[in-house]
């Protein structure tokens, strides 16, 4: 990603925010008055181009670029293991790589789901994922990302995502709407 483009939005930080530098990982705290544009906000969360870098802010930091933070998430009260199964999937579907605009259930990362259910009636959700590529910087970032958005629906007590490399990632994992998306179909 060269950075940004003529769609991009450009900002000003109105406070301190911390940030994940794309793709090594690393944290930092972007100092209010930084200058910058957005160039993608899915599911929550923004990749910024801040002086020849890219940087994800989480959504929960979304006041400091001036936008509004995600809404919380509701289940209604007599909601099955079925409804909050379709909730899981609809939340790893905002879970986006920070320099693909495309998320990891279309990507083809996530290879298993499944719900637990306790005797107290809180749940626990596991996945399997992986990463295009087992070096990737931001592999730890879209983990927290997964199971952060995952204990945000109500009665997921606990989300394990199990970060496997077996099989390995190839591009035929990929949705049809991904490989076009991509320019691979």
């Amino acid at each position: 990603m060269s950075g940004f483009s003529l769609s991009s939005e450009p900002f000003t930080l109105e406070r301190d925010c911390q940030a994940v530098m794309v793709p090594q990982g690393e944290t930092v705290t972007l100092p209010a008055g930084q200058i910058g544009y957005i160039t993608q906000a899915l599911g929550g969360s923004f990749t910024v181009y801040v002086e020849g870098n890219l940087f994800r802010i989480a959504g929960n930091d979304a006041d400091a670029l001036g936008k509004e933070p995600p809404r919380p998430i509701e289940l209604p009260d007599d909601a099955s293991d079925e409804d909050v199964e379709k909730l899981v999937w609809q939340q790893l579907r905002t879970c986006f790589d920070p320099e693909i605009p495309i998320n990891v259930v279309e990507l083809g990362l996530v290879y298993d789901v499944s719900l637990e259910t306790s005797e107290e009636g809180g749940r626990k959700a596991y996945v399997k994922m992986t990463l295009t590529a087992p070096g990737c910087g931001m592999g730890d970032i879209l983990v927290d990302d997964v199971r952060t958005k995952l204990e945000m629906i109500p009665t997921v007590i606990e989300a394990d995502v199990d970060l496997v490399f077996d099989p390995p990632w190839n591009h035929a994992m990929m949705s049809d709407a991904a490989k076009l998306e991509t320019g691979m179909l």
